[in-house]
This record gives structure tokens, sequence and C-alpha cells, in this order.
């Protein structure tokens, strides 16, 4: 790999990263109890509940259901991530990539 080779996929990998960057990611809970959007940048954009699906004398739950649904966005935003990586690198590991 020579240096026209690494500049070419550090360009590439700046844009894929701002693509990224604005995809939304969508987690769920609960069937759909809980919605989360986080951005690429592992940032939450929003957090809908459907009231109708709680006992607000357990708010337990919800707080379970609000976790699992954050975890599930991270993890979208996390393979996202990994599969840009391997696209660009060819699979070759590279430190710090993201």
């Amino acid at each position: 790999m020579n240096m026209r080779d690494i500049q070419k996929m550090q360009q590439k990998l700046a844009k894929m990263q701002e693509e990224l960057e604005q995809t939304i990611f969508t987690g769920t809970a609960g069937g759909g109890a809980v919605t989360i959007k986080m951005n690429g940048k592992s940032e939450l954009d929003a957090i809908k509940i459907d009231p109708e699906a709680f006992n607000p004398e357990d708010i337990e739950e919800l707080e379970t259901m609000i976790l699992a649904a954050v975890r599930d966005a991270q993890r979208q935003v996390n393979d996202e991530q990994q599969r840009l990586a391997t696209n660009i690198t060819g699979g070759i590991k590279i430190p710090g990539l993201f």
C-alpha cells in the first residue's frame, strides 16, 4: 500500500464517517413501547414512550425498556461502524479507525 492509496482511503473514510454521523438509527424495546433515535455519533436524538404500554406505578419496567432501546440503537451504530471499517480497509484492522 503506497501513500496515494492511504490518502484515498483517508478521504473515503472521512466521507463515510460524515455520512454515518448523519444517519439516524432507531432502537426499540417492548415491541415498540419505547423507541430511541440516535445518530451515528451515538448522540440521542429522540425518545418516544407509548404511555398506554406502562403502569405509572411500575417505573422500573419503563427504565429497563429505555435502557434496552438505547442499547439496541447503540448496537446498530457499532455494527454500521464495523461494516464501514471493513469495507474501507478490506478487513485489515487499523487502530483508532472508529
